[in-house]
């Protein structure tokens, strides 16, 4: 899995562009949702912050195992005449994770609570370790390979 919002080695002038446009225009571009991502024993796991997004805002898309995460934020004071401090970014949030091949993209789950939306994404059935009968040529012994590597001998 790979993720293709940030690179910390990425270009700098890029980075550097964008927080320049956003303090000399004034606005509150959204910068992206902060993400966690950690691997389990049943797949991959991603937590994103989405404080204040409407969940009925938030779409998750997968094609061709790439996985986007869209939401909306809207401003609370869009009936107010005058609005004295805006600090809050508001606007539609979007990120990208590039899935591998080993996820089962199908079997993705998602779930929203206290303004973090949680994404289980399941490894592929066949990404899974399974055990491999290896027989011998004629001795009469066995071995079976376990899915940790181990071995159990036969006869």
């Amino acid at each position: 899995m790979s993720v293709s919002r940030f690179d910390p080695f990425g270009d700098p002038l890029r980075t550097l562009d964008r927080l320049a446009s956003q303090m000399w225009s004034g606005g509150r571009t959204p910068m992206g949702m902060a993400m966690d991502v950690w691997e389990a024993d049943d797949g991959y796991h991603v937590a994103l912050d989405l404080p204040g997004v409407d969940p009925g805002s938030v779409d998750i898309t997968c094609e061709r195992n790439m996985l986007t995460i869209k939401a909306e934020r809207k401003a609370e004071y869009e009936q107010a005449k005058i609005v004295l401090v805006a600090e809050r970014p508001q606007g539609t949030f979007t990120r990208q994770l590039q899935l591998g091949e080993t996820l089962d993209t199908s079997k993705v789950q998602a779930s929203y609570h206290d303004g973090v939306l949680h994404l289980t994404i399941p490894m592929a059935e066949q990404a899974q370790p399974r055990k491999i009968e290896v027989r011998s040529g004629g001795g009469g012994t066995t071995q079976v390979t376990q899915g940790d590597g181990s071995e159990k001998s036969g006869s």
